[in-house]
């Protein structure tokens, strides 16, 4: 976890994986690269603890899935920690909601039936929050079959984040 108070925007992600585990750096691997490319930020930004918060859904590596990847993350972490960090977090006026178990624990019910349909759905989430898909490897792939995510979501995406911070 990275913030303080005055930060504007918050990035709330998975749980570390493992060479982010290991630096101890949130982000800090291909897919924060693929990250800062959709904010359109330098590393020296995105990591200003002043101007954006970032906080994972999971506060440990959740280990290793036997069928690949990373497990989840860890499901007493966020119910447990999140209320209190927000509420030291006075500022934020935009929230990323990186990947499907940020989305799930934010909007709640107002979520759609899948990362998909709520990724499209961007707007009925705004002000507040933004939910994006997780910017892995893995989601080339789903960028491939919805270009509507680049053309339509990264420009606001972009546009926000540069007029808060």
């Amino acid at each position: 976890m990275r913030a303080q108070a005055s930060a504007r925007v918050m990035i709330v992600g998975q749980a570390p994986g493992t060479k982010v585990h290991e630096s101890g750096i949130p982000w800090n691997d291909a897919s924060g690269n693929r990250l800062r490319e959709w904010l359109d930020l330098d590393s020296e930004t995105f990591y200003d603890e002043s101007r954006i918060a970032i906080i994972p859904m999971g506060f440990c590596y959740p280990g290793r899935n036997p069928k690949g990847g990373d497990n989840p993350p860890r499901p007493e972490c966020a119910p447990l920690w999140h209320g209190p960090l927000r509420a030291g977090l006075p500022d934020i006026a935009l929230t990323l909601l990186v990947g499907q178990y940020a989305q799930a624990f934010y909007l709640g019910k107002r979520k759609k039936k899948t990362l998909t349909e709520t990724v499209r759905h961007w707007r009925d989430y705004q002000p507040a929050f933004l939910p994006t898909p997780h910017p892995s490897w893995r989601s080339t792939l789903w960028l491939r079959k919805n270009p509507w995510f680049e053309e339509d979501v990264l420009p606001e995406l972009q546009a926000r984040v540069k007029a808060l911070i």
